[in-house]
């Protein structure tokens, strides 16, 4: 749940138009008190042995692939940066390819080390931290063609790059979010904001009674 002061009310001073807050009693301007929002997380409960055991193996898969979808958001924002900033078309292209071969020399070696589970983690966190499927990725700077023929060699190791990342109404997704958010309150993963437009909290209070895991793959 997310941690709340005793805030009684929010007003507007009409003459001067002051937005105030009414805590404890006391009158305060809004510009005093712009506080961030911050989310409490409480011990988890398990139904269960084997559905700790889920946990955790989803936590170890998770950590382990967050920092390289980091990597490619932090790379693909650097090299779009320099590509807004260029007019020249043949220069357009050379940092076309300078992303090509970073998705492909590094990011898909990166990707063929990692378990089928863990690659599509990893496909599904791209989407979380860039706000598009590796899928899309691909095929916006490659041919569709090629795009066709790397979703469906993934599918060979029973990964979709298509997939997407939605914490609110996939189960498993909910509690990646999960480790992901207690991972960063404990400093054991660096924070990135996700490019997707979503909120936790209506993530727990849809997902946080189901504790048997199901849907988590070992």
């Amino acid at each position: 749940m997310y941690a709340q002061k005793n805030i009684d009310s929010s007003g507007v001073d009409t003459t001067g138009y002051v937005q105030y807050y009414i805590i404890d009693g006391d009158t305060i301007p809004h510009e005093a008190i712009d506080l961030d929002e911050v989310i409490i997380l409480g011990k988890l409960k398990f139904k269960d042995n084997l559905a700790r055991r889920k946990y955790l193996i989803l936590r170890r898969k998770t950590r382990k692939v967050y920092p390289y979808a980091k990597l490619a958001s932090d790379r693909l924002t650097t090299l779009n940066e320099r590509l807004e900033g260029i007019t020249s078309k043949r220069s357009k292209k050379k940092y076309i390819k300078i992303l090509q071969k970073y998705m492909e020399e590094e990011f898909t070696k990166e990707l063929k080390k990692l378990t089928r589970t863990e690659g599509q983690i990893l496909v599904k966190l791209i989407h979380r931290q860039t706000g598009k499927t590796m899928f899309k990725l691909v095929k916006e700077y490659r041919s569709g063609w090629r795009a066709f023929w790397y979703n469906n060699t993934a599918k060979l190791f029973k990964i979709s790059l298509k997939k997407e990342y939605d914490p609110i109404n996939i189960e498993e997704d909910y509690w990646i979010e999960d480790i992901l958010q207690r991972s960063f309150q404990s400093s054991i993963l660096k924070d990135q904001k996700t490019a997707l437009d979503f909120s936790f909290y209506d993530a727990i209070n849809k997902w946080s009674t189901t504790t048997n895991l199901n849907h988590i793959k070992k």
